[in-house]
Parts: C-alpha cells; structure tokens; sequence
C-alpha cells in the first residue's frame, strides 16, 4: 500500500522553514513554561527531544494554536502562528500523544470523519479513510469498534487519521509510546514511508533518542523550557563516517604522509595511534593499500560516532546555547 499523504497537490519543498521560533515565550497563569525560544529548523523531519515536563507538547500545542504567545512568535512552514493559525491547521496532520477517541467509533468512520473535518467531501474521505487504515495494518479491522483495540492498534489509527486528508505537515507527539518492538518498528517504517514521499513534512516529539535518530535530519532539545541545543543530524552522520581513529603498528609516516598529501586532517600521538578525517575522495580503503605497500599493520580502526544520546547528554550537561564542541 502505498503512503496516503503521497497523493498531495503541493509537494513540500525543504526551502521553506519548517519551524521558527522567535523569543517565544508561554505563560500558564504565572508560570512560564516556554522561557524565549529562537530557533530556526529546517529539515525535511525535525525531532522535538527533551526530558518530562521540558515543554515539548506545549510548544506543539502553541504552533497548532492552542496557547498564545505571551512574547515573541512562532511560524510554521512559513506561516505566522499569531496571525495565519487557521491555515496551518489546514495543512497540518496531527497524531496526539493521549488517546481521543469517541467511544464505540469504529476507526473508518472517526478517520473518516477527521477527512471531513479537514474538508474533503464524504466519499473522498470514505475512500482516503479505507486507504489509510490499510496502509496503517488496519485493513481486516477497521470496522471494529477502536476500543476493542490494543495499545498498538490505537496509535496505527491515530496515525492513520492524521495521514487522511494528505497535510504538508505531520505532528506526531509520542507515536511510538508503549508499544511492543515489532510494533513499534512497523510505526517507524511507516513514519519514514511519510517522509521519503517528499510530500510531507514532520515534526516528532519523543522521549525516545532511536525514534528521532531513525526518522529525522534535525533536532530541537529542550530542556526547562529552553533551547538547551539544536542539531543537524545529517551533517553528524556525514562527518562521523568520515572521522577515524586508529592503531597502527609499524612506522606510521608513510601512512600520514599519503594522508596528508590527499587532503586529510591527520593527528598522531603515542603508542601508534592515529586520529584522521578523511575529505571526500577519500576512502578507508585507501588507507589499507598504503599500509600493505609500506609494511604496517593497522590493529584497531573504528569510526567515531557522536550518536543522539551523547548529544542529549551533552545539552542536558551544559543547559542553554548551541551544540557543545
């Protein structure tokens, strides 16, 4: 089956910002949950991270217009979240954390009637509803009532609803919560199925570090209610598939020169071991014909990776500002 969101008029196009938060502040009351957000992302799929109570789900609810700015503003896609809310929840999907179902419903009639409601006619939305829940894995059950559902099943059909009338921008806020690893693997399937069709943009919201790492190319991570970092994550995936470290055991000069020469970042310290960034033209590969030519043995070389989790854990250690170097 082939992704719902796929068959939309106005392909998303990754020139326009999917996110920008200028000094955006949220009061509740006399307390301040969003303290001067600045921020701007703009990836094909952003990831919203942070731990409980950072503030993730009400800087989602602010976008869709749910809580004004008490200062500063927010835009999506290009759009002014203060002045243009209407237009934003026309194209925007949204899949909520908790459950919000109508009790009874079976999910082709609520998927339906959230095409309605998003503004196609009964049959189209009939017919993208049936179109939905089967891409989702709901096919054989989608006339069962959703409360006769399990945890899983409930999230396919909030997915699901979310995809129906194929939105240029995609809210998920926990999609994978609770769910056993098949299912949830099948979640993060479709999630990127969504992405890949260049017609949809994402922004997902998760406690959990694999799920970002998996679906997007940018992040956002909050922590107390501030920018705590922002990062690429492409641009990391690309630069540490190109930053080795290495053990060597013969005269390592040979293999430093030829490094050198090609345009390589190359340092050396006691006991062989070496640390390089190859430029692009460069392949390990490389390394090991220079090495069999001039005798040495490489004993150890590995890739360093700066996964997610060391990211997070470095904005969590050093609080407001940009990614620490």
């Amino acid at each position: 089956m082939n992704d719902p969101t796929a068959t939309h008029d106005s392909p998303a196009t990754t020139r326009t910002p999917l996110m920008e938060l200028d000094d955006l502040q949220v009061t509740f009351g006399r307390r301040v949950i969003l303290k001067g957000l600045t921020a701007t992302l703009s990836g094909a799929s952003v990831g919203l991270l942070g731990p409980n109570g950072a503030g993730k789900t009400t800087l989602l609810h602010t976008l869709l217009g749910f809580h004004p700015a008490s200062r500063g503003r927010a835009r999506v896609l290009g759009l002014d979240v203060a002045r243009q809310v209407v237009a934003i929840r026309a194209c925007t999907g949204y899949m909520p954390e908790n459950d919000a179902f109508v009790a009874g419903t079976s999910a082709v009639r609520l998927t339906t009637m959230l095409g309605e409601l998003a503004g196609l006619g009964y049959r189209a939305a009939l017919e993208r509803a049936h179109e939905a829940l089967t891409w989702a894995g709901l096919g054989e059950a989608r006339y069962r009532p959703i409360g006769t559902y399990s945890l899983g099943m409930r999230q396919m059909t909030k997915l699901a609803q979310a995809v129906v009338a194929g939105p240029k921008l995609l809210i998920l806020d926990e999609p994978t919560n609770g769910m056993d690893p098949p299912v949830r693997q099948r979640m993060i399937n479709l999630i990127k199925e969504v992405r890949d069709s260049g017609a949809t943009r994402i922004i997902l919201s998760s406690h959990l570090l694999k799920d970002v790492e998996e679906c997007c190319d940018e992040a956002i991570i909050l922590k107390d209610g501030e920018v705590a970092s922002t990062c690429n994550l492409e641009a990391e995936r690309r630069t540490n598939k190109k930053f080795l470290e290495l053990e060597v055991e013969g005269d390592s000069e040979p293999l430093v020169a030829m490094a050198r020469e090609r345009g390589c970042e190359c340092a050396t310290s006691a006991g062989g071991r070496l640390k390089m960034i190859l430029p692009e033209g460069v392949e390990i590969r490389d390394l090991y014909v220079v090495a069999a030519r001039h005798d040495i043995q490489i004993r150890r070389l590995s890739s360093k990776r700066d996964s997610l989790q060391e990211i997070f854990l470095k904005a969590m250690e050093a609080g407001n500002g940009r990614l620490p170097a």
